[in-house]
């Protein structure tokens, strides 16, 4: 017996458990058979599920109408509404069972609702775990969450938990001195499930206390907010593992196997992310500049771990991984402050005076809505004597670089063009005379050309 194999032990005790569990439940089901007053305990409740199902059918198109009249209302309590109406038939069973509960323990003995009251304990427990997991936003997490807990508390409040336990356990793989059932592996990952659900919990509102701190730059919020959640994540998944009795001390050896080879596999991405971590500790971009990397010109509009998403004014975005950041050159327009200088260039005729001609053309750009005029004022100089004009520079400043720059130089240019037009200053443009030879009218001949000497010319 000594030298018995463990895993033919377990084959052996396999059936004998699940042949010990269906006569139980063959055994509960006789009961309801033999024992009247249980029998109509489940009629009444089957009863009851038809009525819930029934009302429910009747007023879900006026409670529908009802929700949509009510616009003035927040949105919390607008969800709260509509979590509620989406769960109304389940909450209509728990408070008829309820009351039909009080009521017959009033008007007959208490254990003539020993059914009643376990239906009615499961209803509640699953209505309590169905509203509690509302704060789960991940749906494919909270509906791992809710079935893993709806399973727990019927197989409590049935009293089958245990034989249940004892048969996942059963099915075991042994390995040496450690042992995997099934039952640890279900453990590990209700487990996970639920951390993991904190844990996004706890991380999406510390992220928004980040976030709103006016103190903490934003290339910090988004650093903070990263590390954060690595840490939380990480305890999770650490706790979760070292909650159903994995030892963790091989997952070192193995972590740092798998460590290894990431680092010559993914030398690309390790290299990303610890380029974003620079970026983030260097400040050098952050959410809100505007940057020209190459052809691409927009504003920051999210730093990530691996890349940086910019925007540009045709609504493009484009995901810059971080290594490019740090290796290639980058203007950043917004770095210190978000002051801009802009340069347009034109040409006035010679006859116009050039004196004139500056102070009308600051003036038109300052009453361009987005030039700054009280910092910055707008100047303007000459840059030259050109073949058909003098030509001139105008520069002005702008603070809000997200908005544009195409679009505030074609502002002053037509502030520009009204002004000119007002006061009588003309934009001339370059002309060319063209004469024709060999034109009568204007009596110049053309010059004969003078032919080729013919072969065996003398010199």
């Amino acid at each position: 017996m000594d030298n018995e194999d463990p895993n033919e032990a377990v084959a052996q005790s396999l059936p004998e458990q699940v042949q010990a569990l269906s006569a139980e439940a063959l055994e509960f089901g006789a009961t309801f058979v033999t024992l009247g007053w249980r029998l109509y305990q489940v009629l009444l409740i089957l009863l009851l599920i038809a009525i819930a199902y029934g009302i429910e059918y009747l007023t879900r198109q006026n409670v529908r109408e009802w929700l949509r009249a009510r616009r003035g209302w927040r949105k919390w309590q607008l969800r709260l509404s509509l979590i509620l109406h989406k769960r109304m038939r389940l909450i209509l069973f728990v408070v008829m069972i309820w009351a039909l509960i009080f009521f017959m323990q009033e008007v007959t003995w208490y254990s003539r609702t020993y059914v009643l009251r376990i239906v009615a304990s499961i209803a509640t427990a699953w209505l309590v775990v169905s509203l509690a997991a509302r704060v789960i936003h991940n749906r494919l997490l909270r509906r791992i969450v809710v079935w893993s807990a709806w399973i727990y508390v019927t197989l409590h409040f049935t009293g089958a938990l245990d034989s249940i336990s004892s048969l996942l356990d059963s099915v075991a793989i042994n390995t040496g001195e450690a042992r995997l059932s099934l039952l640890d592996v279900i453990k590990a990952f209700v487990i996970l499930a639920a951390l993991l659900a904190v844990v996004r919990l706890i991380a999406r509102m510390s992220a928004s206390r980040i976030k709103s701190n006016d103190d903490i730059s934003p290339s910090m919020q988004v650093l903070f907010v990263k590390a954060m959640q690595v840490v939380l994540y990480g305890a999770a998944f650490f706790f979760g593992l070292k909650a159903v009795g994995f030892d963790l001390t091989g997952l070192a050896v193995l972590s740092g196997a798998i460590g290894v080879g990431l680092g010559f596999g993914l030398q690309k991405v390790v290299s990303n992310l610890v380029s974003g971590v620079i970026i983030l500790l260097d400040k050098s971009i952050k959410p809100g500049d505007v940057i020209s990397l190459g052809e691409t010109f927009g504003w920051i509009n999210a730093l990530g771990a691996r890349y940086v998403s910019v925007v540009t004014r045709n609504g493009k975005e484009y995901l810059i991984p971080n290594e490019d950041l740090i290796t290639g050159q980058v203007v950043n327009w917004s770095h210190s402050d978000a002051y801009v200088r802009l340069d347009i260039f034109f040409g006035t005729a010679y006859t116009d005076d050039p004196h004139q001609v500056r102070q009308i053309a600051c003036e038109a750009a300052g009453r361009v809505q987005r030039v700054l005029t009280r910092t910055h004022t707008p100047v303007c100089h000459i840059v030259g004597f050109g073949d058909s004009s003098v030509d001139y520079i105008l520069r002005f400043w702008i603070s809000d670089p997200t908005r544009g720059l195409t679009n505030v130089r074609g502002s002053v240019y037509l502030a520009l063009w009204d002004a000119f037009k007002e006061h009588g200053i003309s934009i001339p443009f370059p002309q060319r005379e063209v004469r024709v030879l060999n034109d009568p009218q204007d009596g110049i001949s053309a010059v004969e050309p003078i032919s080729p000497p013919s072969k065996g010319a003398s010199d």
